[in-house]
């Protein structure tokens, strides 16, 4: 039996901006924003060729903004990644140093 993750909740204090950080600049698929009531708004994205989305919005988690540790996006190009985002106006370091680049 296969079992997969695919929604992981990512607490953020405006939902708006970081939607427009995910999917403008950082370059996620925005899959769904529905406002269901006043208090409750869900908004999923997807990171390109990933099975797994996260889920922003108001109303549907208890955890404090920027509390969230230990979420890791693997990509298989870690400069070509360096770039994109660079080029996306993502404030990244001007170059990756000699550790990073042979990690990957």
């Amino acid at each position: 039996m296969d079992w997969k993750l695919e929604l992981v909740a990512v607490p953020v204090s405006d939902v708006d901006r970081a939607k427009a950080f995910y999917a403008e600049k950082v370059g996620f698929h925005a899959d769904h924003d529905q406002q269901v009531n006043p208090t409750l708004r869900f908004v999923q994205l997807t990171p390109p060729g990933s099975a797994c989305s996260i889920y922003i919005g108001t109303g549907l988690t208890k955890m404090k903004p920027g509390l969230i540790e230990g979420l890791q996006m693997v990509v298989p190009d870690i400069e070509k990644a360096h770039d994109q985002l660079a080029e996306r106006g993502v404030d990244v370091s001007s170059s990756l140093s000699g550790a990073e680049r042979s990690s990957g």
